[in-house]
């Protein structure tokens, strides 16, 4: 059997991911915060791009006259046509920042810009161990005791454990964790919820009181509100009772939350909609963004401005198609977002003019089809991104949900029905809850027929414990 080589052609559809398609998908899914830092990391990249200055808009400077620039551009030209290339360029790349210079040329930040250092736990404590007057031994052994502390406060080393760290005596790290416990904040190095507790009471003078009495013997039945085992056990009333689960449910059963070291996360809309008339406006918040364009500097010398060498040609080309790009996509991301908003606010303006209580349901494929654009598109644009409203700053994922069958015909949006529920229970009686099965029976009578399991998994969605948990003391 003889081989035979030949060449055939064939034709085929493939999808590409081309770089401007994955510049526009990049720039499209950030929020504006991150599309703020992305655009002045390009910026320092990017020799290229340049910031484009914003003229007043008062009468004063309005009114000079429109000869006045195209004198700055003829002078502009002339710098231009003076300008040595090949020396720029042989500076530009022989150029090294040094952190001296780097120095001298940055500027200064604000106070006001300045974050104020936080202290960790740990650091609060061992300050206060400085303070300490304790034995030189047990004084060894605090800092293993702190550095075994969770976010929480708590202790999560035994005292063998702690001991085997050093070849210390048990005796001596019972008393390390003794003098950690008497610090700031109360409750600290506890090894469980009951000690915690407990040592919060003692601070107070409650140590042989009835609300040390329940965290000792009876915390299973207060987390369970068995309100009536804790009267049978510890022979009081339930007025006592119910002062003493007051002055407990007043402690902080995670004292170490007080030190945590996670920043705040910031929340700036990405669009705002405000109300005209009749009529809601939609703006795309590009506040605080750079104005970007192609320097007219290297412009010129891509034209013939200067005599380049093959490679700065092919740099500067290179750049300027980079920049381009990034400046396209950038329009491209605020003309999508504006699209989508607009939409939304088509479909839910009964909630902008109601609340929530008038959420409709909404999925992504009605914005899709709306705007002509693919759902993986609007998922991009209202994922992590910010709509400020006449009713407060929502995600714009807020707005998308599944609906329940009303009497009447139409559809409700289940956050609607879960702001049903809450209200239901906010103006329950504490003494005689409302179970899941009455929160259906009284949502049926309203017209929205939904079974007890859905109730119960809406209820826990937003937080609520059962009807159990939320019964009152008297």
């Amino acid at each position: 059997m003889a081989l035979e080589l030949r060449l055939s052609t064939r034709l085929q559809q493939r999808l590409v991911m081309t770089p401007q398609l994955q510049l526009a998908i990049k720039l499209l899914q950030l929020n504006k915060l991150e599309l703020e830092q992305t655009l002045q990391r390009e910026m320092v990249e990017n020799p290229v791009l340049e910031e484009v200055e914003e003229q007043p808009s008062n009468g004063a400077e309005t009114a000079e006259p429109a000869d006045k620039e195209t004198e700055e551009e003829d002078r502009a030209d002339q710098v231009i046509d003076n300008l040595d290339v090949d020396a720029f360029f042989s500076q530009y790349f022989d150029y090294q920042p040094t952190t001296a210079n780097m120095r001298e040329q940055g500027e200064a930040l604000p106070l006001e810009n300045t974050l104020a250092s936080t202290t960790s736990l740990n650091e609060h404590l061992l300050w206060q161990l400085e303070m300490t007057e304790l034995s030189p031994i047990v004084l060894e052994i605090c800092p293993s005791v702190v550095g075994n502390l969770d976010h929480d406060g708590y202790l999560r080393a035994s005292s063998d454990e702690i001991a085997a760290m050093g070849d210390w005596d048990s005796l001596h790290v019972e008393r390390a964790i003794a003098a950690v416990q008497d610090m700031d904040p109360v409750g600290v190095c506890a090894r469980d919820l009951r000690e915690c507790l407990y040592l919060q009471l003692e601070q107070i003078g409650e140590a042989d009181g009835l609300a040390s009495a329940i965290v000792r013997d009876s915390l299973d039945d207060l987390t369970a509100h068995r309100f009536r085992e804790i009267v049978r056990t510890t022979h009081s009333d339930i007025d006592s009772v119910a002062d003493a689960v007051a002055l407990i449910r007043s402690l902080n059963p995670k004292p170490g939350q007080a030190f945590s070291s996670e920043a705040p996360r910031y929340i700036v809309p990405d669009v705002f909609v405000r109300k005209d008339g009749d009529e809601y406006i939609v703006t795309v918040n590009d506040d605080g963004l750079p104005k970007l364009r192609v320097s007219r500097l290297y412009r010129t010398m891509l034209k013939g401005g200067g005599d380049l060498s093959p490679d700065a040609t092919e740099y500067l080309q290179e750049k300027v198609r980079a920049a381009l790009w990034l400046i396209r996509s950038f329009g491209q991301r605020e003309r999508t977002i504006r699209k989508v908003a607009e939409s939304i606010v088509v479909h839910q303006s009964a909630f902008l003019e109601h609340g929530v209580a008038a959420l409709r349901p909404m999925v992504l494929r009605d914005v899709a089809e709306d705007i002509g654009m693919h759902e993986s598109t609007v998922s991009r644009v209202v994922n992590g991104k910010y709509m400020h409203t006449p009713q407060g700053i929502f995600e714009m994922r807020f707005f998308f949900h599944s609906g329940l069958g009303h009497a009447s015909g139409s559809d409700v949006s289940s956050v609607s029905v879960k702001e049903k529920i809450r209200r239901l229970i906010s103006a329950e009686d504490g003494r005689k809850p409302l179970s899941d099965a009455a929160l259906a029976k009284s949502l049926e009578n309203s017209g929205l027929r939904i079974a007890r399991r859905t109730v119960a998994k809406y209820r826990e969605e937003i937080g609520i414990p059962a009807s159990k948990a939320r019964r009152a003391i008297r």
